[in-house]
């Protein structure tokens, strides 16, 4: 068991301290209790504040209660008594500037329709989720804005962090980008310790973007493995699979060279080669034989890139941007394409210089 405020190697042992909103003590809200909420929840709690974190799940609120671990999304971690668990979204926003939006992205919408009435105008709520809601094609900011019309501050957080290893306190680093009138510096030093360090981005589109697109080039890289094909398949559909990123990126609106940092590059190498990214297994068994059908009803927690690929590639068709990559997982996903025929698919394409310009 994992005790807050302790790690396996004991690199770090971050200081107790306790951060002030506006000159109060305030408590956090974390919406969204899976892994990487209780992650996030555990990394604030540890630091001496007052978080509430709320579940869908009444059995997650009751294992927390009960063990202060929630063994159903993070097992073997113990959660700091500092951590109120809840189902109740009231409870849980109450008297809170600062919410941290961490359901998957394709439920953000039925959630903080729910939410918005208890979530105090002026509020910042920082979105933790990587995805592309399908029906709109929005990111999970536009969907926030959206829902909560302009009555919060928002940023969105994202990089390489697997919650296994964040909640073991071993180093990373992230970046969070802001929108327009939002002050990054409190927001960075609330979430920063010494194993989890936090960048500020001037680019909230394109950090958005390299943690959603990410998870598809994920499943392609599953793919490649479940299929034997060797580290040097892995890093060339990598590569190409970051230059597709930068397409979609820019025709939206980012900053090319964002995809070059932490939510993408970074998020990117580590989603697609880290045994612990779901994506990247669903892809490992997709290579390796088994159905889309087969492999998620196997799965309690979500893989962000399955739904998330269907928003991409529609997302490309109405860009009119070529995303060869995110056609074959798409294939591979939704019409029961071989994996095989994709690969050879991709690799049998028109001849082209590597930088189209």
């Amino acid at each position: 068991m994992i005790n807050a405020g302790q790690t396996e190697n004991r690199i770090f042992r971050p200081r107790r301290t306790i951060w002030y909103y506006s000159g109060m003590k305030s408590p956090v809200s974390v919406i969204g209790a899976g892994s990487w909420g209780t992650c996030l929840a555990h990394l604030l709690g540890s630091k001496g504040l007052d978080v509430r974190l709320w579940s869908f799940e009444e059995e997650v609120v009751r294992s927390i209660r009960r063990s202060r671990v929630n063994t159903a999304y993070l097992p073997g971690v113990k959660l700091p008594k500092t951590i109120q668990a809840t189902t109740s979204l009231e409870e849980a926003l109450a008297a809170s500037p600062v919410i941290l939006g961490v359901v998957p992205a394709q439920h953000i919408r039925s959630v903080f329709r729910k939410a918005g009435p208890f979530i105090q105008s002026g509020a910042t709520l920082i979105s933790a989720s990587k995805g592309i809601e399908t029906r709109t094609l929005l990111t999970s900011v536009q969907v926030y804005e959206q829902v909560l019309d302009n009555t919060v501050r928002l940023a969105a957080i994202s990089g390489p962090s697997f919650a296994k290893e964040v909640s073991r306190q071993v180093p990373t680093a992230v970046t969070l980008a802001v929108s327009e009138g939002c002050d990054p510096g409190p927001l960075q030093e609330l979430l920063n310790t010494p194993y989890f360090r936090v960048y500020t981005h001037p680019d909230l589109v394109g950090v958005e973007l390299g943690g959603a697109l990410k998870n598809v080039m994920a499943i392609a890289a599953g793919i490649s493995d479940g299929l034997g094909l060797g580290h040097s398949a892995r890093a060339a559909l990598i590569t190409r699979g970051l230059a597709e990123m930068i397409r979609l990126g820019t025709r939206m609106g980012a900053r090319p060279e964002t995809f070059a940092g932490l939510s993408g590059l970074g998020d990117l190498v580590l989603t697609c080669t880290g045994d612990l990214s779901r994506n990247r297994t669903v892809g490992f068994k997709l290579g390796s034989g088994m159905t889309l059908d087969e492999i998620l009803s196997g799965m309690r927690m979500v893989a962000e890139g399955v739904q998330t690929t269907r928003s991409v590639h529609a997302l490309a068709r109405k860009m009119n941007v070529d995303m060869p990559i995110v056609n074959e997982v798409h294939a591979v996903l939704f019409r029961r394409k071989d994996p095989a025929r994709a690969v050879r698919k991709l690799m049998t394409r028109s001849l082209k210089s590597e930088f189209d310009g």
